[in-house]
């Protein structure tokens, strides 16, 4: 009796306190073991490049030099980084390509998913339109609307000067006023659907009696979609914008693909600059340090949507 009582005790003072994580993970610790396969696979092939990034970033790699024989400099990259007219100019790119394209694509896309939860002739043909440009190879968009955008063959440089609207066909991607404006109608005709699809979800779970209640004391259209059904879409809208936020930061096949960043750097944003100075430069520290600041940045996005998923979960629970 009083070793079973001592093992007990034993058991009891391992158990850590609190109901926190690592209680959580204490009470499952048998259900780990069929996981550690996995984990094994991903500590190999996410956290040891995490970290060699994070290491390379305080070293000077010249590209006639071996990483073997790398230099370590300290914080002497993210110096650079931080004072290099480049830097401003791509962190500017950035901004305006991951606001401009996120906003529009979520309102259009919300626009889109209004209109289609009406009932009425064609909509389900009309849906299937729509989303054809978020399942198409976004390769095979850049370079069909690369074409599009063409000065000289592209088609809607002959329409304009078909109709007598233009002198001649306009440089779209050929001109640095213009250039960075032009991808963010490609990035937004891309990722619209994705914006559509979710808000249509986010718009099965509005319920109708609210709605016809309102409708009877008297609320009009707007007043209905502002009080009843915007509310109850204020989660999967958080959701969306920072999934789709995330996506634009980290965006690197239509930038790239149609400019290359170019011309003079107008159309470069963080992850293709990321892509030319490793790869194109062979700059490994500075790229390492620019990724290590991309990194940063998309773990504070991570923060939000985990925080706006938290807040789901709770309030399903109360509910």
């Amino acid at each position: 009796m009083t070793i079973l009582t001592g093992k007990a005790e034993a058991r009891r003072r391992l158990q850590p306190d609190g109901h926190g994580v690592l209680r959580k993970i204490w009470e499952h610790r048998a259900d780990y073991a069929y996981v550690l396969p996995a984990i094994a696979v991903m500590l190999i092939v996410i956290a040891y490049p995490i970290y060699y990034t994070i290491e390379l970033s305080f070293f000077n790699t010249p590209p006639g030099l071996q990483l073997r024989d790398k230099i370590f400099i300290g914080l002497d990259n993210y110096t650079a980084i931080l004072t290099s007219p480049v830097f401003w100019t791509v962190t500017s790119n950035t901004l305006i390509w991951t606001f401009g394209s996120t906003l529009i694509s979520f309102v259009l896309g919300f626009a889109c998913a209004l209109a289609l939860h009406r009932d009425f002739v064609g909509r389900g043909i009309l849906r299937a339109i729509l989303i054809i440009p978020w399942v198409i190879s976004a390769v095979a968009a850049s370079y069909i609307w690369k074409w599009i955008y063409h000065s000289d063959f592209g088609i809607i440089g002959a329409v304009l000067v078909g109709l007598g609207l233009a002198d001649r066909p306009p440089n779209f991607i050929d001109s640095v006023s213009t250039v960075l404006p032009s991808l963010i109608v490609v990035n937004i005709w891309r990722e619209f659907p994705f914006a559509m699809i979710m808000m249509m979800a986010g718009l099965q779970t509005v319920p109708d009696q609210l709605l016809r209640a309102a409708k009877v004391d008297g609320a009009n259209a707007w007043q209905r979609f502002w009080h009843v059904t915007f509310p109850h879409l204020r989660n999967v809208s958080t959701v969306t914008i920072l999934l789709l936020a995330v996506a634009n930061f980290n965006s690197f096949i239509i930038p790239w693909i149609m400019t290359g960043g170019g011309p003079s750097n107008a159309s470069h944003i963080w992850i293709t600059h990321i892509y030319e100075l490793a790869f194109g430069r062979q700059r490994w520290g500075v790229a390492s340090a620019y990724s290590v600041l991309l990194f940063l940045i998309l773990m504070s996005f991570g923060y939000f949507y985990v925080r706006a998923l938290s807040g789901n979960e709770r309030k399903d629970g109360s509910a």
